[in-house]
């Protein structure tokens, strides 16, 4: 990090110069490139991954200078050094490109929460398993949570009973991870998705790009009809 004081006003009311500092950083994540690779040699490799061997860092960058390329440092701590002829600009706008899209397709699981009563009715029963089928497909893990109450604590198979139809009922989407255990008042298991996050995050991508063709198909072939 190069720091810069401001300049003083002496006795005599000239000012006096700044004065330039340089104090330890953060090292760049940058590679050297061209003239500031300080070595006096490198292993050079071209520019489509042939090795050229150990030459001078002058002839190095007369290469790099007749190719229209920059000389890159790409294993600074290897002895030589081991240099790259590349377009930097364009190696660096496309590790910038890769890096979004990886970000992009980034998937995280998710543990989402369904909670049921032991005697719980059917149809309340059809709705809590729909929206953990909808977790399932989604990639996301469920943590189904059985609640007792009263009297009911005395009737723990009736929540075993209960999760166990569950587990059942979605395992074409999904198995138990964690099986069902007491946990004070409530009886607890998780249920983990048979597809992975980023698979499923695919899957309804291609869903809606189909669903997008498909009512184009439809509004062109509504047009061709009208005309």
């Amino acid at each position: 990090m190069i720091k810069v004081s401001r300049g003083r006003v002496d006795r005599k009311g000239d000012r006096r110069p700044a004065v330039v500092e340089e104090q330890g950083g953060p090292i760049s994540p940058e590679p050297r490139i061209n003239e500031r690779i300080r070595v006096p040699e490198v292993r050079l490799v071209g520019p489509n991954g042939e090795q050229v061997g150990i030459v001078p860092i002058a002839k190095a960058l007369e290469l790099a200078r007749e190719a229209d390329l920059d000389l890159v440092e790409v294993a600074p701590m290897a002895r030589p050094p081991v240099a790259k002829l590349m377009d930097y600009g364009k190696f660096k706008y496309e590790s910038a490109m890769k890096a979004r899209e990886a970000r992009k397709n980034q998937a995280h699981t998710v543990i989402k929460e369904m909670k049921l009563r032991p005697k719980i009715d059917p149809h309340d029963y059809e709705t809590k398993k729909g929206h953990v089928v909808r977790f399932l497909k989604q990639g996301d893990k469920v943590k189904v949570t059985i609640m007792f109450r009263g009297r009911e604590q005395s009737r723990p198979e009736l929540g075993l009973r209960l999760l166990n139809r569950l587990a059942e009922d979605v395992q074409d989407l999904g198995f138990v991870e964690a099986a069902p255990k007491q946990d004070g008042r409530n009886m607890i298991m998780v249920l983990a998705p048979h597809k992975k996050k980023a698979e499923a995050m695919a899957e309804a991508r291609a869903e809606r790009e189909a669903a997008k063709a498909a009512r184009r198909q439809q509004e062109e072939a509504a047009k061709a009809d009208n005309r």
